[in-house]
């Protein structure tokens, strides 16, 4: 596993301000989500932001990745690829963007309604969306990341859903995956005890069927095996001393789809 890298709490305001501007990307994303629009469309956009704002899409050309966003699909779990396929009414789409900024990586994931969804849709975003937050809570000083993985897991699985295993959360900071690995299931207790200064991504991906997944041939999307929906939501947090702090921001998000 990579190495962990304690931050100062200098290194977590440059690494924030990171963090902050992917919240901002995937709000101009926001505006555009609607019935008609590709996710190539969307994925133009948005590197055209990042870079307006002096700093560099953080996925594109990492472990050969061909885009800025990662816009996975209904039954995509993560790593879709965009395409000039137009989004239907219905849909859901997970929108990961990662971004270097002052040699500091931000990464955060948003999973957008397209049009109307149905009701079991929205329920598994707002399932989803709250495991994250819960995870957080768990994400102190002290805890394990085990306590953060067992926390999603308990919610989620309580609500009849699916956590997916193959994939984790990750430290981050100079590097995009840095040490510990965080899972969205799991012991309290057990695995890396948390540290201050420690800089985690924290992202339930949660099926609202099977926890199965599969990767497609394109060697990046990888789906449900059930091809039930999946949803995705990440933030960044440093571990201080008390509760953590969220380093990424939802905010200017939510506000784009309240005026929607």
């Amino acid at each position: 596993m990579s190495q962990i890298f304690l931050k100062t709490d200098e290194e977590i305001e440059v690494l924030r301000e990171s963090c902050l501007l992917v919240g901002k990307t995937l709000a101009e994303v926001a505006k555009l989500i609607e019935p008609g629009i590709t996710t190539n469309k969307l994925d133009a956009v948005a590197e055209e932001f990042i870079r307006d704002n002096g700093a560099v899409p953080g996925f594109k050309g990492l472990y050969g990745c061909p885009s800025t966003l990662l816009t996975s699909v209904n039954e995509a779990v993560v790593h879709g690829l965009p395409t000039n396929k137009p989004l239907k009414s219905g849909d859901i789409v997970a929108v990961d963007c990662g971004v270097l900024m002052n040699e500091f990586y931000g990464d955060s994931a948003f999973t957008f309604e397209v049009g109307e969804v149905s009701k079991e849709v929205k329920e598994l975003l707002r399932v989803t969306k709250e495991a994250l937050y819960l995870g957080i809570e768990a994400a102190v000083l002290g805890n394990r990341t085990g306590d953060i993985g067992n926390t999603v897991q308990t919610f989620a699985e309580k609500h009849g859903y699916g956590v997916v295993r193959e994939l984790v959360g990750h430290g981050l900071g100079k590097s995009l995956h840095e040490g510990p690995e965080v899972p969205n299931f799991g012991r309290a207790g057990k695995g890396k005890q948390l540290k201050k200064g420690m800089t985690i991504a924290i992202e339930p991906m949660i099926n609202m069927g099977v926890k199965e997944v599969k990767q497609l041939s394109d060697g990046w999307t990888i789906v449900t095996k059930d091809g039930k929906p999946s949803a995705h939501f990440e933030h960044d947090v440093a571990i201080k001393n008390g509760k953590a702090d969220i380093l990424s921001s939802f905010d200017e998000i939510e506000k784009v789809l309240e005026n929607k």
